[in-house]
């Protein structure tokens, strides 16, 4: 995905992850030296990111944020060996909610954003905004919809290959997807904290004929969160390419198997 700046909302009391102005996978992932249908990807990304809002908290075994400013007290990896600590059993417009106030809550509600913001729902306005109302902070929602309408637009999900609505055309199926790999916090204090979410994405049309096939891309979200309202939300959120692996041997698969897997095996719902 193609690196992204971060833009920043008024904090009184802004995501493809796969989110306009980064890539909405975060924001949707691109990378650089395709073809120009791979182009149109890194656009989606870029715009996404650009957007994006998040003020996250702090990081610990356990413990609340106020315990893990100390840096000397964690672990130079960010594990993720389950603590014991419940998880979130709500969930608001299908995104989970209600995260504990600690690092491991600040760090499993940036991974559940940053798969909101990177799913296919992010290209259709009433889903987009249904999602932004949950992921942002109150005073960061108008501003982050109307900065995701000038994104998304009718001519943008047609390049895509997309109906103008954001929906796929008969016969094909459209993957926009974000599967956080590993995140870590970088700052925090007892109500906000930077988070960074390693990621890969996938994004493309799934047919016969599709000019768009679907790709695969590595990225790097930065979020800051905020505590607001008994809950975690997003104020900023920026986007960079990388790290990514080698790629592989692996056969790409066709149309067909791509829409299939698509269709039969769920997203996942991140919490430590």
């Amino acid at each position: 995905m193609s690196p992204t700046d971060e833009q920043d909302y008024p904090e009184a009391g802004q995501t493809r992850t796969r989110l306009p102005g980064g890539d909405p996978y975060g924001g949707a992932p691109r990378r650089t030296g395709r073809s120009s249908s791979r182009s149109l990807v890194t656009v989606v990304g870029v715009v996404v990111l650009l957007i994006s809002a998040i003020a996250f908290a702090n990081r610990g075994d356990g413990s609340s944020a106020d315990n893990t400013s100390d840096k000397s007290d964690r672990p130079r990896t960010s594990a993720t060996a389950a603590s014991g600590t419940k998880p979130v059993e709500t969930k608001n417009a299908g995104i989970p909610s209600g995260f504990a106030h600690s690092g491991q809550g600040a760090e499993s509600a940036a991974a559940n954003y940053a798969v909101a913001l990177g799913s296919a729902e992010m290209f259709n306005k009433a889903s987009r905004d249904a999602i932004l109302q949950t992921i942002m902070t109150p005073p960061n929602v108008a501003s982050s919809q109307a900065a995701m309408d000038k994104a998304y637009t009718a001519a943008f999900n047609q390049s895509l290959g997309l109906n103008t609505d954001g929906s796929a055309p008969k016969g094909y199926t459209f993957v926009s997807r974000t599967s956080p790999i590993g995140t870590k916090i970088t700052e925090a204090t007892s109500d906000s904290a930077t988070v960074e979410i390693w990621c890969s994405g996938l994004l493309g049309l799934a047919g016969d004929k599709s000019i768009n096939p679907v790709t695969n891309s590595w990225f790097t979200i930065t979020m800051k969160l905020e505590w607001t309202s008994s809950d975690w939300k997003i104020i900023t959120h920026s986007q960079q390419e990388g790290p990514a692996p080698v790629p592989g041997d692996d056969k790409a698969s066709s149309s067909d198997e791509m829409s299939k897997a698509v269709e039969e095996y769920g997203g996942f719902t991140y919490a430590r």
